[in-house]
């Protein structure tokens, strides 16, 4: 077993006079009431423009604890930082839509209050993307009902594709949109069909922190297609395939590029200091639960959870024997006897505490040993491991400390491909058809349904249908729904998902205990 890394020194942790409030105030605790300078509620949403400082640490109460963001560089003046300043036409600027108290993404609890508070007027809802298209009436609530209900972005993907150098790629796949319950896919100016052709799929935003292991590099290919992991001209080093959900950008720089053009609508050419500025801001976060309203603190009991641990971590770490996936919540295992007595209903219990988290640590080890029959999964079963194959969680949420990846490259798991995901009448459907003569999905044979075709509009491959990069599972409490396009409500629906998806027969107690590990990461 590896060792874990020593606590940060200058008291990053949460104090102990915010665990006793939080003890105190519980289950009556506001948004906002648990950040570590105690702000009013109505500061919970950092609004572009607001000259704000962004301290070392900051804390934010969520639905099952405290979500904690250290800055390691210390506090941040926001006065003029591109991070926080509107560097566009629509108002927004990149804390929009990764918000502190949403683990550096955004929720549909705060989208929605922001709604409420706001009468739609937020910059988070412009037309060009918070919209389910900028041709509806901006003003009606249906209009952004995606953003309100699923948590997802309009992300307008030109078609056909083109390569790194701008060059136009040749689709392997004839694209028909069967359902358009937005009109975007239709529609004259943005369709399918209009003078400038796109694709509109409706997608989270990603965690804009820990971002050291968004970038690592485990491999100098990728496993998934076997070719070499493509070279940034810029820096010379190998780009990480984990940035982006159909990994349109291989670099934070051109991730950030992408998002100042389609979601801050910026224009004209990118200030290079105001670039840098956001990169080096975000590469010096780190974000984690770091209390729970049941276990307490995180880094409790011989535990080493919160963002500390990220911290001071070695990024792109294959889990192993030595290198253990969710180590950090061993040392709540319960012992023998503990164990056997053992119960879902922890409520008014004086043993709340030590079950929840003897829970955790049951989670860890179901998620590392329990193995299943994993099957028609592009990215997984074609890559020589046999269909099915047997494995557990850690097969694919295999890189330590954030349940990322380590091989780059992306999966179809079925949360868009049907017959496997959840039905979807609010999103688009799209029948692809593989052209005669193209290798088509594996799996799925040459037609394909999907809510968003995901890898294969950055490549045009079939074989690519429906592949999602996978994400990092550090934050989750603070920032439902869940997977790329909302489709989980809450993590027990995730594992709800998985368990339907693989027939894998979890019984009541290894969901709670999965869902419970989920919540404290």
């Amino acid at each position: 077993m590896s060792m874990l890394p020593t606590k940060l020194s200058g008291g990053a942790a949460i104090s102990a006079c915010c665990v006793v409030l939080l003890l105190s105030a519980m289950p009556f605790l506001g948004r906002g009431a648990a950040e570590t300078q105690a702000p009013p509620d109505k500061e919970t949403w950092w609004s572009p423009g607001s000259g704000r400082e962004f301290p070392s640490t900051l804390s934010y109460a969520d639905e099952r604890g405290i979500i904690t963001t250290l800055s390691l560089k210390g506090p941040t003046d926001t006065h003029d930082h591109p991070f926080f300043t509107p560097l566009g036409t629509n108002g927004r600027a990149c804390i929009t839509c990764h918000q502190p108290a949403d683990g550096m993404s955004l929720s549909v609890r705060d989208i929605q209050a922001r709604w409420q508070a706001t009468n739609g007027k937020d910059p988070v809802f412009a037309a060009i993307d918070g919209s389910n298209c900028p041709s509806l009436p901006q003003a009606e609530r249906d209009s952004h009902s995606l953003l309100l209900e699923r948590g997802t972005f309009r992300v307008a993907r030109a078609w056909p594709p083109v390569d790194a150098d701008g060059k136009k790629i040749a689709p392997q796949f004839d694209i028909e949109v069967v359902r358009d319950p937005t009109g975007c896919n239709t529609g004259a100016v943005y369709g399918l069909h209009s003078k400038t052709p796109a694709i509109s799929v409706y997608r989270r935003p990603r965690p804009a922190t820990n971002i050291k292991y968004l970038t690592a590099v485990g491999f100098v290919f990728e496993p998934k297609n076997g070719f070499p992991l493509p070279i940034d001209p810029e820096s010379g080093q190998r780009m990480s395939g984990n940035l982006l959900a159909d990994s349109r950008a291989g670099t934070l720089k051109l991730q950030l590029l992408d998002a100042m053009r389609t979601h801050l609508q910026t224009a004209g050419n990118a200030d290079n200091a105001q670039i840098q500025g956001i990169l080096d801001f975000e590469g010096q976060l780190y974000t984690a639960q770091s209390f729970d309203y049941v276990g307490g603190k995180l880094d409790d009991g011989g535990a080493h959870g919160g963002p500390e641990t990220l911290a001071l971590s070695k990024p792109g770490v294959l889990k192993s024997s030595k290198d253990i996936q969710w180590v950090e919540y061993a040392p709540w295992a319960a012992t023998a006897a503990a164990a056997a007595n053992a119960t879902l209903n922890t409520a008014g219990n004086a043993d709340a505490q030590r079950l929840f988290r003897e829970s955790v640590a049951r989670g860890a080890a179901i998620f590392r040993e329990r193995t299943f029959l994993i099957s028609d999964s592009s990215g997984l079963n074609s890559m020589n491991f046999g269909n099915p194959t047997r494995d557990s969680c850690n097969f694919c949420h295999n890189m330590t400390r954030t349940g990322m990846d380590v091989a780059p490259g992306q999966v179809d798991l079925g949360t868009t491909n049907e017959p496997f995901a959840d039905p979807a009448p609010d999103l688009p459907l799209f029948k692809l058809t593989c052209h005669a003569g193209e290798t088509p999905h594996p799996f799925l044979g040459a037609v394909v349904y999907t809510h968003d075709p995901g890898f294969a509009l950055t490549t045009g491959r079939c074989v690519d249908i429906g592949k999602i990069t996978m994400q990092s599972m550090r934050g989750l409490a603070a920032r439902a729904p869940y997977f790329s396009n909302g489709s989980a409500r809450t993590l027990r629906d995730v594992v709800e998902f998985y368990n339907r998806r693989y027939n894998i027969g979890y019984t009541e107690q290894e969901k709670q205990d999965l869902t419970n590990l989920m919540t404290v990461l």
